[in-house]
């Protein structure tokens, strides 16, 4: 059974960066695409970005567009979103799903009903 945990979320001034983390376990990540969503307090949850098995296609949200830059490393299990020019409407919690089928980052990010696994989540906070 996979497993992934999030990590490297906290506080930072606007204008700054963070770097979040999502670690596997129970399987290998090579099978899987991964997604990173998030949820701000009173919203929906809404994909933010998403990376296929092998790396070789990725998919963002218009809101992060150039500034957020999701990464994948299957030797050692982990997938990375490196996030820059944070603004305090990137505040929520961020999660990283997987899906054994590359179809649901083919040409954007899908919605989170149709993720399979998820992480607990790291909370991202964005204000001076």
């Amino acid at each position: 059974q996979l497993q992934l945990v999030e990590a490297g979320g906290g506080l930072v001034q606007p204008g700054g960066s963070l770097r979040l983390s999502c670690a596997a376990s129970g399987s290998t990540l090579d099978y899987y695409a991964i997604g990173w969503f998030r949820q701000a307090p009173g919203k929906e949850r809404e994909g933010v970005s998403c990376i296929t098995n092998s790396g070789v296609r990725t998919n963002y949200a218009d809101s992060v567009k150039g500034r957020f830059t999701i990464s994948r490393d299957n030797a050692k299990n982990q997938v990375y979103l490196q996030m820059n020019s944070l603004k305090p409407e990137d505040t929520a919690v961020y999660y990283c799903a997987a899906e054994s089928s590359n179809y649901y980052c083919s040409t954007y990010v899908s919605p989170p009903k149709l993720w399979d696994y998820w992480g607990q989540g790291t909370q991202v906070t964005v204000s001076s």
